[in-house]
C-alpha cells in the first residue's frame, strides 16, 4: 500500500513539474514572438519606414519561430503551430509585395494565434474540466 502511494505521489509531482516547465517555455516563447511582431507592426505603421530594416526584423522573428518551433512541437498540437507558421509566411510574402495593410492584418492574426496557444495550454481549472 505504501509503495503504490509513493509511486502515485511521484507521478503526480512529475506531471505538475513537467506541466510547469512546458507552460513557462510556452509563455516565454509567446512573449518573445509577440513582442517581435508588435515591434515590426510599429515600424510598418510609421510613415518614414525603412524597407530593409523591416525585412531584417521580419526575418529575425521568423528565425526566433524556427528556434522555438522544434521544442513547442513536442507538446502542442501541430495544427496550432501550422497556423502560426502560415501567418508568418504570409507576413514574409506581404513584405515582398509591399502590401502593408495585409502585413498588419497578418501580424495581428499571428499575435492572436500565439495568445490563443498560450491560453489553451495554460494550467487552470477551465482547461482541466
Amino acid at each position: 500500500m505504501l509503495k503504490e502511494t509513493m509511486i502515485c505521489i511521484v507521478i503526480i509531482i512529475s506531471i505538475v513539474f513537467g506541466n510547469s516547465m512546458t507552460q513557462n517555455y510556452t509563455r516565454e516563447s509567446v512573449s518573445e514572438l509577440s513582442s517581435g511582431l508588435m515591434s515590426l507592426r510599429e515600424k510598418v505603421s510609421q510613415e518614414n519606414m525603412e524597407d530593409e530594416k523591416i525585412k531584417n526584423d521580419a526575418e529575425n522573428v521568423y528565425k526566433q519561430w524556427e528556434k522555438r518551433h522544434e521544442k513547442l512541437a513536442y507538446y502542442i498540437e501541430h495544427d496550432e503551430l501550422e497556423k502560426v507558421e502560415t501567418e508568418l509566411i504570409g507576413i514574409k510574402s506581404d513584405l515582398e509585395t509591399e502590401d502593408y495593410e495585409e502585413l498588419i492584418i497578418g501580424i495581428d492574426k499571428s499575435v492572436f494565434i500565439l495568445k490563443h496557444i498560450e491560453d489553451k495550454y495554460a494550467f487552470n481549472l477551465q482547461n482541466i474540466f
